[in-house]
C-alpha cells in the first residue's frame, strides 16, 4: 500500500534508546513512584516493574492509585535541562527530509518535552503536528484516543498513515485498530498489551475489519525499504 503519513512516536525512535537522556526520565520517574508510595529508589524500581505492565503509562498507574497532580509529575520527569543529555543526531534530519511523506509526531510525554527534543535534534520544522499527553486527556498510547487524536491533527486515516514505535505494547494498540506499525528496536517484544488484546477482541467480535500488522526494523533508517 502506498502511505500518505507518517506518524512517528519521539523518544528511542528518532534517536537511540541507549541515549543518557532516558536514562534520566526513567529515574526521575522512580523518583515520582517513591515519593507517591514513601518508599526507596530499589523498592520503586521493583514496584513499577511489577505494575506498569497493566498500564499504558507510568502516569496512569500512579493515577489509579490516586495521585492527582499530574502537573508536577510532569514537571518533574521533564525538566528544563532534560535534552542536555541528548546526543546530536547528525544523519537524521537529512534521512527525514529524504521521505517525501507529511510527518507527525505522537507522544505520551507532554508537548514542552517534545519540543525540547525536536529543537536539540534540529528536527522541529519537519513535522506537521505534535500529539502529547494532554490532546488525548492523559489516556496516551496505546488507547484509541490517543491515535485518533494524531490522526485527526494530521488529517490523515488509519489506513493511509504508517506508524512507528520502540515499545511493543504500542505497536499493538495502532494494530489492534487495523493500522500497519512499523517496531523500531531490539529486545522489546512484549506480550500483546491488556489494552489493546481488549480493542483487538472487540474488534473481531464486532465484525470488523481485522487487526493490523506490524513490521519489526532495528532502526527507522530501515524505512526506506517499505516505502
Amino acid at each position: 500500500m502506498k502511505y500518505k503519513h507518517l506518524l512517528f512516536d519521539m523518544d528511542n525512535t528518532l534517536y537511540p534508546a541507549s541515549s543518557a537522556m532516558n536514562d534520566g526520565i526513567t529515574r526521575r520517574m522512580l523518583e515520582c513512584v517513591a515519593d507517591f508510595f514513601h518508599c526507596d529508589m530499589q523498592q520503586a524500581i521493583e514496584l513499577r516493574k511489577e505494575r506498569i505492565i497493566h498500564y499504558s503509562t507510568t502516569l496512569e498507574w500512579l493515577r489509579s492509585e490516586g495521585m492527582n497532580d499530574i502537573e508536577a509529575f510532569l514537571a518533574h520527569v521533564h525538566p528544563d535541562n532534560e535534552a542536555d543529555e541528548l546526543l546530536p543526531q547528525p544523519e537524521l534530519r537529512e534521512f527525514l527530509l529524504s521521505l517525501p511523506y507529511p510527518k507527525s509526531i505522537l507522544t505520551n510525554a507532554p508537548h514542552e518535552h517534545a519540543d525540547r527534543v525536536l529543537a536539540k535534534l534540529g528536527i522541529a520544522d519537519l513535522f506537521e503536528a505534535v500529539t502529547d499527553i494532554r490532546d488525548a486527556n492523559f489516556n496516551g498510547k496505546p488507547y484509541p484516543d490517543a491515535f485518533l487524536a494524531a490522526l485527526k491533527k494530521a488529517g490523515s486515516s488509519i489506513e493511509d498513515t504508517l506508524f512507528l514505535d520502540d515499545m511493543q505494547k504500542y505497536t499493538d494498540g495502532w494494530a489492534a485498530l487495523g493500522g500497519t506499525a512499523v517496531l523500531i528496536g531490539k529486545d522489546n517484544g512484549r506480550a500483546l498489551s491488556k489494552e489493546a488484546r481488549s480493542m483487538q477482541l472487540a474488534i473481531q467480535a464486532s465484525g470488523g475489519k481485522a487487526p493490523g500488522k506490524t513490521i519489526r526494523m532495528n532502526s527507522i533508517y530501515e524505512l526506506p525499504s517499505i516505502l
